[in-house]
């Protein structure tokens, strides 16, 4: 088909110069774009545009673009996913012209110097002047070079796009400067800024090296901000709040700030007195958290993140507290709007005590915090079961129940259980978090407590509350002091399984992986200073993995099967050994983390249920984390990382698809999306999350959670129609299965928004 001669197309650029409509220019174009991909039937797609030509008349470049989009877009489907990458060429080829043009050099087009891009972003304030002023010239130069334009052809449309829209670097009109390979440049350069100069080099081509292959990610605080003149790159925080009138405000300004600069929050409450409890020995005057709730959740809506999205902060409460029932009904749709905060998310922490009275069918007693301590001379929530059916949690839990002057409510525990899953149909929350087995497993319990997990459930980090002392001095000064508590922060970052496994690049990624994520620590500005001692003292990092069901269908390995459960726990036991061998490596290096001494992995208590195998020596592992000590007090940590999977091409975390084929909505476009890599080979292997049984997906977790010194964030997939006795099995199923933690329940019919904050 050709344009008629009776009336010529004309192509306007965006200075409004015409052209005439060149036909054979454009089936270039075509096939330039769809060259990897000859199986595509592009002749009708050509002709398709050249029809819009001819109907519409004078177009735009741009305009001819998006059409040469649209219809791109259009022909995406199962038996036809590789259309997504002829979509992501056109894109790119926008994305250079655009580049180049708003750095002056659009006769050239692509990837320009990356020396010059530094120092039109630094000028502008987009970039902070750090690396013009630690690299030199001929260094940002040799970087430049080794640039790799190529990998752009990694990247589907959806992945290309989520990256452009959200983390590429633009000035403050919205102009497009920076190009995908220089954002990964760029990144791997903040990263090894303060390494030693004789190795710095070749530590920055190494991490380009990762993260422009796709085999890893880092979180999206790291992605979005590494280079910046703005903005931190860290994830996610949890604090614990005190109870008292000046901790409960403090802590809202501490989380005030971080959710300012882009940080996911979780927040212990367990500590605050509940309703009708004493303040100064006034009985029955305290209105208990849900006031201080009300006000995080406004919080979390006035203090948005970064001008892209509210706050996000989740609270959370033991389930021996006399408020548990208010703060279970906190998200519903229905009852005292003055009890309801709707903005924040909620999970519940739960002792094996009282998973055992569910089971049971037994009495379950509710306390208040504040009269614990004051009858009692202890805190409830300061103990744990060391083992399995005992411990000194049970033991205090039964103190306080004979105790006849301490208050206590008896309520069946399974009326709470039920209003427990109520909520969670409902609203996908609270998540659940096994207290018993997060500090039976924790590494550091030498030095703290575990006591609630964060925004995303797979961080577990020793927790205490700040507090603050005042005083006047002689000289008529007032001199606050303040008492800094642990509050946990986590840096992540996430292994691409879906490209990284198949590429049999582990040995090599997980080193400079670690590194990178323990450079982060030291670079890391933090508003908050008690994060930024914790930070400091633990060193954690949170090295995970996403692509899990991607993985498994280029294996050819069905969900529910011991296949994968045994697959799972082969994988995770590599990973947890190469990460806890190249902290160690890096100890060597560069000193252990301050709190080593006497904790598990410094007495080798952490290595006792692993076996020396021909492929991995457990035992020397031990004896050489004993002898050099290890770099990193937590290690691993599995997120949601659903955004930073899309931009890899990969699935989300360790969950299961939703389906074979939808499309991603967002604010002003809709693109079709299939699974990753799916042929006839993997279509069978891609069954839905909703179709599977998920005590299979327990057992894999169960599995995995063997290897992961932290937690996982580990999704339930049900039906809106499921039965209680069958959400309450599943539940009871990872409780029994030693899980620390799970995530959302996520029921056909609930709208859940992803965690951005903790996505890696």
């Amino acid at each position: 088909m050709t344009i008629t001669q009776e009336r010529q197309a004309f192509v306007k650029d965006d200075q409004g110069i015409e052209e005439e409509f060149d036909q054979y220019r454009l089936k270039d174009f075509i096939e330039k774009v769809s060259k990897d991909y000859p199986h595509l039937d592009t002749e009708s797609y050509q002709d398709t545009i050249l029809e819009t030509m001819k109907s519409k008349g004078d177009m735009t470049k741009r305009q001819i673009t998006n059409e040469l989009l649209l219809r791109g877009l259009e022909n995406i489907q199962p038996s036809a996913p590789d259309w997504t990458y002829v979509c992501a060429n056109v894109f790119l080829r926008q994305m250079y012209n655009e580049a180049a043009e708003n750095r002056g050099n659009a006769s050239s087009g692509g990837y320009g110097s990356f020396f010059n891009l530094q120092k039109i972003l630094a000028e502008k304030n987009i970039y902070s002047e750090r690396i013009l002023a630690e690299y030199s010239k001929e260094e940002i130069t040799q970087l430049g070079d080794i640039i790799e334009p190529e990998r752009d052809q990694l990247f589907t449309y959806i992945g290309l796009r989520t990256l452009a829209d959200r983390y590429l670097a633009r000035d403050h009109d919205g102009k497009l400067f920076e190009l995908p390979q220089e954002r990964f440049l760029t990144i791997a350069m903040t990263l090894m800024i303060q390494e030693p100069k004789e190795r710095r080099i070749d530590l920055v081509e190494e991490a380009y090296w990762a993260l422009s292959n796709l085999y890893m990610t880092v979180a999206t605080p790291t992605l979005a901000n590494s280079g910046k003149s703005y903005g931190q790159l860290s994830s996610c925080f949890i604090d614990t709040v005190d109870d008292s009138l000046q901790g409960i405000y403090d802590s809202n300004t501490d989380i005030a700030n971080l959710s300012k600069n882009g940080g996911g929050i979780g927040v212990y409450l367990g500590k605050i007195r509940s309703h009708g409890s004493s303040i100064k020995g006034f009985k029955g005057v305290s209105s208990g958290v849900m006031p201080w709730m009300k006000q995080l959740n406004n919080t979390a809506v006035s203090v948005d993140q970064l001008g892209q999205r509210q706050g996000a902060i989740a609270v959370y409460l033991d389930v021996w507290h006399k408020d548990i029932f208010k703060f279970l009904d906190a998200k519903l749709n229905n009852g005292d709007e003055r009890q309801r905060t709707h903005d924040l998310f909620t999970g519940v922490c739960l002792p094996d005590l009282f998973m055992e009275k569910v089971d049971a069918r037994e009495d379950w007693y509710l306390f208040d915090p504040h009269e614990v301590r004051e009858v009692m001379g202890y805190s409830l929530e300061d103990f744990y079961d060391e083992t399995q059916g005992n411990g000194s949690f049970r033991e205090k839990y039964g103190q306080c129940v004979q105790h006849q002057e301490l208050s206590k409510t008896p309520v069946p525990a399974i009326d709470i259980m039920k209003r427990i899953m109520v909520s969670q149909l409902e609203t996908g929350t609270p998540y659940m978090f096994y207290r018993d087995e997060a500090n039976r497993q924790n590494p550091n319990n030498h030095q703290g407590l575990i006591y609630c997990s964060n925004l995303c459930t797979e961080i577990m980090q020793n927790q205490s509350p700040t507090t603050v002392e005042e005083e006047v001095t002689q000289d008529g000064k007032i001199v606050i002091t303040k008492n800094p508590g642990d509050f946990v922060v986590c840096n992540l970052s996430s292994i691409n399984l879906g490209k990284a496994v198949p590429a049999n690049v582990l040995e090599r990624l997980i080193p400079i992986q670690v590194r990178m994520l323990d450079n982060v620590i030291d670079l890391n500005t933090i508003p908050v200073l008690q994060a930024q001692l914790t930070n400091q003292k633990y060193r954690a990092v949170g090295l995970g993995t996403f692509g899990y069901h991607h993985l498994l269908a280029l294996e050819g390995i069905r969900w529910e099967s011991e296949e994968a459960v045994d697959y799972a726990d082969h994988l995770y036991e590599k990973v947890a050994f190469l990460t806890i061998q190249a902290s160690m490596e890096l100890s060597k290096e560069k000193g252990s983390y301050p709190l080593f001494n006497g904790s598990k992995w410094e007495t080798g208590s952490y290595f006792e249920d692993y076996m020396d195998t021909e492929e991995f020596k457990w035992s020397l592992l031990a004896d050489e984390v004993k002898e050099h000590g290890i770099r990193n007090g937590y290690l691993m940590a599995i997120a949601p990382n659903s955004s930073t999977s899309i931009i890899a091409g990969s699935t989300a975390s360790i969950d299961p698809i939703f389906k074979k084929f939808y499309s991603e909505e967002k604010k002003n476009y809709k693109i079709p999306v299939t699974a990753p890599d799916l042929s006839e080979k993997t279509f069978w292997y891609y069954k839905s999350a909703y179709e599977i049984d998920h005590h299979w997906s327990i057992n894999q977790n169960a599995a995995r959670q063997k290897h992961v010194d932290q937690s996982i964030s580990f999704n339930l997939y049900v039906k809106n129609n499921i039965k209680a006795k069958e959400l309450l099995e599943l539940h009871m199923h990872a409780w029994k299965s030693g899980l620390k933690t799970t995530y959302y329940t996520r029921s056909t019919s609930s709208d859940i928004e992803d965690c951005e904050s903790c996505s890696s």
